[in-house]
């Protein structure tokens, strides 16, 4: 069962005890992205999530990786779109030290200037590997065809020129504006009870509410444009994009099957069709992305340059077939107990329970039980997914490729 406190400073506090586990994680979620940053500082939240773990008031960078080697722990962070989240998971026996440290690098990092200059240089190297890698980049650039200059078509790691303008005072500005209780959930799952609720509103009871006013997301358009960019590389990496579904739309678990049996999984109609008969691509899926207010479902294949038009050829008439026909009686069987499996097994780490709370609560606001979702999923129908398909594939694609000059057009 999960519980939720709210402090009076209004930050949430959500927890959920499993004492069949000797583990507990622990994360602190920030309701800020790179949606939330203009051009200028686009990739701030991204920097910030680094520069968490370069010293407090009283732990040096290498003082906070020793107290969590110390106790077995792993600490590691995220930042996407919407929300940005450090987190540690531990033995329960250390869940009190962990906490401590999270929250200690929560209100007390320094950003000093000389540990700032060094970690620029870290992430330069991270957006210099990620456009040196072609089939991570198209992702950024499929972004960009579908929202244009909207901030959702932003790149999370920013560029050289905006990581260099970053300064202690851009950092603290930022924070001021965006990390304010009512945008922070502390969520914890794992061998605790819950008395842990309170050891946690006692270290985040310091947190003010700031004065700060929030300036409310504009909701993109989706631009379907086609975008290409020549490199050298030995294949071509494309990306179709479809506009989805927002994070709350009743509709998910119709538009989560589609895609399972669109390219979700191993034996979806993409991968049957482009890898196992066809020998198109090693790679070829498809996921849907879910944002607060839209959604963005993509198709990603890399392939051999000579065989290219035969690869959008496989996936349009895959796609088209959707469109005309629809999901077999056994493709939707099939494709809800998939759902179901990989949603009970999900209930067996503490890490991905507290991922998953943390994320409802941040952005919906709202827990469903494991019951609720398997009746959800049970309640798609083939009437419900020609809703979704008509809605989501019909319209067309935002499209972006990245390959050798023989295949730019």
């Amino acid at each position: 069962m999960i519980e939720k406190h709210t402090s009076q400073n209004g930050m949430r506090i959500v927890f959920e005890s499993i004492p069949s586990v000797r583990s507990v994680t622990i994360g602190i979620w920030i309701k800020t992205g790179s949606r939330n940053e203009t051009e200028n500082i686009n990739g701030i939240s991204h920097f910030l999530e680094h520069m968490f773990f370069k010293g407090t008031n009283t732990r040096s960078p290498q003082d906070i990786a020793e107290a969590f080697d110390a106790i077995g722990g792993q600490v590691n962070a995220m930042t996407s779109k919407e929300y940005t989240c450090i987190y540690a998971k531990v033995m329960d026996t250390h869940k009190e030290e962990a906490l401590e440290i999270l929250a200690d690098m929560f209100f007390n990092s320094t950003f000093d200037e000389e540990e700032m200059e060094r970690e620029k240089k870290v992430v330069l190297e991270e957006i210099r590997m990620y456009e040196d890698t072609p089939d991570d980049m198209v992702h950024d650039l499929l972004a960009h065809a579908s929202f244009g200059d909207h901030p959702l078509g932003y790149p999370i790691l920013g560029s050289e020129k905006q990581l260099q303008s970053f300064s202690p005072e851009t950092l603290k500005t930022y924070i001021n504006e965006r990390y304010t209780p009512d945008n922070v959930v502390v969520s914890i799952a794992g061998n605790a009870d819950d008395t842990f609720i309170q050891t946690a509103e006692d270290y985040f009871s310091r947190f003010e509410a700031s004065e700060a006013k929030h300036i409310g997301l504009e909701r993109p358009e989706f631009l379907g444009r086609q975008i290409e960019r020549q490199k050298d590389t030995e294949q071509a990496h494309l990306c179709l994009g479809y506009h989805g579904l927002p994070v709350d739309d009743e509709n998910m678990y119709s538009l989560i099957t589609l895609n399972n049996v669109l390219g979700g999984s191993m034996s979806s109609r993409l991968f049957q069709e482009v890898r196992e008969k066809q020998g198109l691509a090693y790679a070829v899926f498809s996921y849907h992305a879910s944002f607060l207010d839209n959604g963005l479902l993509t198709i990603y294949a890399g392939t051999g340059k000579e065989q290219l038009p035969k690869l959008r050829e496989t996936i349009n008439r895959t796609v088209d077939d959707l469109i005309q026909n629809g999901l077999t009686d056994k493709e939707l069987t099939n494709s809800k107990e998939q759902l179901k499996g990989n949603l009970m097994m999900s209930l067996e780490s503490t890490s991905s329970r507290m991922s998953r709370n943390g994320q409802n609560e941040l952005l919906l606001n709202k827990h469903r039980s494991m019951d609720d979702m398997i009746t959800e999923i049970d309640a798609v129908t083939h009437d419900k997914l020609r809703s979704v398909i008509d809605s989501v594939l019909r319209p067309a694609p935002s499209s972006a490729l990245i390959g050798p000059e023989s295949v730019i057009s």
